[in-house]
């Protein structure tokens, strides 16, 4: 008969007082894997149907509808449990649920963005050039160009015509549709193009999407290419060149939300930063059971990879003055509510990557498959551009996650002086508002097709539905 193995007094010891981070795998029970899974189905949908800010705001909007939200009224009468949302400009929208305890004791708030780096089309994109059809692009957001080239891309977005009507586009997402590309020099030709530094190796100027060849069957004009690309949007939109100066057309990657691995561990897709926390954020109060003890705020926000400004942008008031609004339909005043509240700054953080591990602090890195990562601050050099988060806060945290069995870690964006990146928790920590950063970590972060783990997408789920139910 083997004898069981007990542990030394130093090996108790090191297992009571040490910090490791540990495999989610490991911790987590077969039923709550299969609950990561399958909530992960409805993730990837949501990827697919929301690729733009505009799209993953409307689809957001129609589900939280269907749960019961309605518009949001300034001096309107609520009661705890009623569903309200402010919807600013189809790019950014606010939802609430009115909890039972006295606003002036606060609001419990996260806040995602839902833009992700892309190409977006110059207000005058139209060219021929040696018989070829193309748009002039300006990237949108910190993107490595030289990963843009040879993807198949789609086109998003909206028209508006001079008599003020909207148009709806989208094309390539379809399996009957086209798709658009960028090109790229061949290896062969590229001698000269090798010699650029990374950052140069496709400039933003060649940056340009490749839309057709075929020329409108007429000699006597010139631009036929042009002609007959233009003449296809007409019929199908009844378009001119001019309305495109006042359109907004983004264009993200066609692929369509995967499992990726033989054990379809994890999920690849475009725009995971930051849709899988604005997703997991929004669903997390899309199924609160109960009506919460404090009023629950999900903010899906716009601009924050170009740096949160704009009316649509956390750099802008468009939250404060709803704050302020709702404070005042619930009896107290802004700014005792904004300075009683609390809020997880719900974006990504970086994974650990074992093939680039030069970028990395490994004491103070997140990991795949470890959990949601809390990020006490951002920043760059000597966390400039941060709030960082005070500990009484980052213990509430701490403790609130143990407390609900949220698989969780810390880490950082990098090595200290090697990079590092900011969120909107500065823009929200502004308002006296205690902010953490709360979030999934991700391999591949601003490529057009990134990864996470589905375990800790799950986890992020499970932190934000804890957060809301948080006293």
């Amino acid at each position: 008969m083997s004898k069981e193995k007990t542990k030394s007094q130093a090996e108790e010891l090191k297992e009571k007082l040490f910090y490791t981070k540990k495999h989610s795998t490991l911790i987590m029970t077969d039923k709550e894997q299969k609950k990561a899974d399958k909530f992960c189905e409805g993730y990837k949908k949501f990827l697919d149907n929301g690729k733009t800010e505009r799209e993953a705001s409307a689809e957001a909007v129609r589900i939280a509808e269907n749960e019961g939200f309605v518009p949001f009224e300034k001096n309107g009468k609520y009661k705890p449990g009623d569903k309200v949302y402010v919807w600013n400009r189809h790019k950014a929208v606010i939802f609430a649920v009115i909890g039972t305890e006295k606003a002036e004791k606060g609001v419990n708030l996260t806040a995602a963005h839902i833009d992700s780096p892309r190409l977006d089309l110059k207000q005058s994109p139209f060219y021929e050039a040696d018989e070829l059809g193309l748009l002039k692009t300006h990237y949108y957001g910190g993107i490595k160009k030289y990963q843009w080239p040879t993807v198949p891309l789609a086109i998003h977005g909206v028209i508006v015509r001079a008599d003020g009507s909207t148009i709806d586009v989208c094309i390539g997402e379809d399996e009957n549709d086209p798709v658009f590309v960028v090109t790229d020099l061949l290896p062969h030709l590229a001698e000269e193009q090798y010699k650029r530094p990374a950052p140069k190796l496709i400039t933003g100027e060649e940056l340009n999407v490749l839309i057709g060849s075929r020329p409108f069957k007429d000699d006597k004009v010139s631009e036929a290419v042009k002609l007959n690309l233009l003449n296809i949007l007409f019929e199908k939109y009844g378009v001119v060149e001019k309305d495109f100066l006042s359109a907004e057309l983004e264009c993200v990657p066609a692929f369509k939300a995967r499992d990726i691995g033989l054990d379809r561990s994890m999920v690849g897709a475009y725009g995971q930063d930051d849709r899988v926390c604005a997703y997991t954020a929004f669903m997390a109060m899309m199924n609160l059971k109960n009506v919460p003890h404090r009023t629950s705020v999900c903010v899906l926000t716009d601009k924050e990879e170009t740096g949160s400004d704009g009316n649509t942008g956390l750099c802008s008031s468009y939250l404060k003055y709803f704050l302020s609004d709702l404070a005042e339909c619930l009896g107290t005043n802004g700014r005792t509510l904004m300075t009683n509240s609390k809020c997880l700054s719900a974006d990504v953080n970086a994974a650990f990557d074992p093939t680039f591990p030069e970028g990395y602090e490994k004491r103070n890195c997140a990991f795949v498959n470890k959990g949601i990562v809390v990020t006490k601050y951002t920043g760059a050099r000597g966390k400039s551009g941060t709030s960082d988060a005070n500990a009484e806060f980052v213990g509430e945290i701490h403790a609130m996650l143990d407390k609900n069995e949220v698989i969780w870690q810390t880490g950082e964006l990098g090595k200290v002086d090697f990079g590092g990146g900011g969120t909107v928790a500065a823009y929200i920590a502004n308002l006296d508002i205690d902010t953490i950063d709360v979030g999934v970590p991700v391999l591949s972060m601003h490529a057009p097709y990134e990864v996470t783990a589905k375990n800790d997408v799950y986890m992020a789920y499970k932190a934000f539905y804890s957060f809301y139910n948080h006293c």
